[in-house]
């Protein structure tokens, strides 16, 4: 089930009313409920896959309570909740691309290699529960955190369904606390979370959706387009997965306000930053802080002077990469911001006091190494750079104009808001409710009545396919 559905929109209201009915007091019963309802919510895409969260589930909890437990095989425990967790992600996300890369490799030398191999359907959500749960486990093992005795409570950590496919990635810290005690009804959340909710949905339906029946079609036969329209594609694509990505954050982090849960935000207006750390300070936070403190600080992170710290970086971002997708070309988009990030270190790329600029410029920069996130394979990537610097930019764009039109329209809108954000210093967690109900009720209806025009149930969010 995905949040631009109709049948999310008939499935949340029935678990919002039954929840709330539920007394305050009788929070284990609502957590029950959430379980259920995130069982059915993640099996209405594949009941299959439900085994593959039940066995992350029943593992981690079981190893966490030995970790804490057994101080002399901690590390064994550990180790059997990672290679069990990475285990999964191997065989279901890695597994072809890792058959397909050493085929590859034998035939640079002239040996034709051609087995079969299995074709191995990728299970939604499985980077991010899998990342959830080792987390855990590893909170627990450096003495960061007790484990959960009771499992009903870790089940609904693991399994929650707003974050449950495309995050924000929770950490047990902030998550379980919070569904171990009661929730109490807030209309000053509430009324943060259905904005939240509502925003989500415009940047999705309305902007992002749009961007991509334009620019769709030229990403995937970029030979066929002149420079004019890769231009073109280059830039929006860099609006389409942001505004995509966020709006699912949105959705996520507002429809678990309306259950009494605060998640941590996931996305601070990334383009606005005047470097690419900070560019990574706001975008997809929680993936960021998750590999800075599970893999950057374990790795020596920046105390072991300035050249193990580049090394630090490059490893770092060069596994995120991969963390998206089995793909060299996720590979390659993550190693250069590796680069980028240790040559940051060193140099500052423009003056002090440039602030307008930085920002045109990380735009840029970013919107360029995207080409190898959004490009089919390394071969298109190349085609799409070849004509950027190469091409004819005279030839006028050819394509629909009535979907531009309404691109554009939904694009200034949604940049506008992010601008009024960005400079009164309000976050969208929290803009909901500094609107007069007068000002709340506008804004919302005029925000609703475009999402009902836009809307169309049968675009996937772009990291459901990581």
């Amino acid at each position: 089930m995905i949040f631009n559905s109709l049948a999310f929109l008939i499935f949340f209201p029935i678990v919002f009313l039954l929840y709330w009915l539920i007394p305050k007091e009788k929070y284990k019963i609502q957590n029950i409920l959430l379980l259920v309802a995130s069982y059915v919510f993640y099996g209405w895409w594949d009941w299959r896959f439900l085994s593959l969260i039940a066995f992350s589930t029943i593992i981690d909890y079981i190893l966490g309570l030995k970790i804490s437990t057994s101080v002399s095989r901690k590390r064994t425990f550990l180790v059997l909740s990672l290679v069990s967790n990475l285990g999964l992600l191997a065989i279901f996300k890695y597994f072809n691309f890792f058959i397909d890369s050493w085929i590859a490799f034998w035939q640079l030398f002239g040996y034709q290699m051609s087995p079969s191999t299995i074709n191995i359907i990728l299970p939604v959500g499985i980077s991010f529960y899998t990342f959830q749960t080792m987390s855990y486990s590893i909170d627990i093992y450096r003495g960061d955190l007790k484990p959960t005795k009771n499992f009903i409570n870790f089940a609904t950590f693991v399994s929650l369904f707003p974050q449950l496919v495309a995050g924000p990635i929770e950490r047990a810290s902030n998550l379980i606390p919070q569904i171990a005690k009661r929730r109490v009804w807030d209309h000053k959340r509430f009324m943060d979370g259905a904005f939240q909710i509502l925003v989500g949905f415009f940047r999705k339906v309305v902007v992002a959706d749009a961007i991509g029946t334009v620019i769709d079609g030229i990403y995937n036969a970029p030979d066929i387009h002149n420079a004019s329209s890769i231009v073109m594609a280059v830039v929006l694509y860099s609006f389409q997965i942001y505004f995509d990505f966020s709006g699912y954050s949105d959705i996520a982090i507002g429809t678990a306000k309306l259950l009494g849960f605060d998640f941590k935000r996931n996305f601070n207006l990334p383009y606005f930053s005047v470097s690419i750390t900070e560019f990574w300070r706001r975008w997809h936070i929680s993936l960021s802080g998750w590999l800075r403190d599970y893999l950057y600080i374990p790795l020596g992170g920046n105390r072991r002077g300035i050249k193990m710290q580049y090394r630090n970086l490059f490893i770092t971002m060069l596994l995120g990469g991969l963390w998206h997708g089995s793909s060299w070309n996720f590979v390659i988009w993550g190693g250069i911001h590796g680069v980028l990030l240790g040559l940051e270190k060193r140099f500052d790329l423009v003056p002090k006091n440039y602030n307008f600029f930085k920002n045109i410029l990380i735009f840029l920069i970013v919107s360029l190494i995207w080409i190898f996130f959004r490009a089919l394979n390394f071969n298109d990537s190349s085609i799409i750079f070849i004509k950027l610097f190469t091409g004819e930019y005279l030839m006028p764009y050819i394509g629909d104009l009535n979907s531009l039109t309404k691109l554009l329209y939904g694009l200034i809108l949604a940049l506008m808001f992010d601008i009024v954000l960005f400079r009164r210093n309000i976050p969208l967690e929290n803009f909901g409710s500094t609107l007069s109900k007068t000002n709340f009720i506008i804004i919302s209806n005029f925000i609703l009545i475009n999402i009902v025009l836009f809307f169309s149930s049968s675009n996937n969010f772009i990291y459901f396919q990581f």
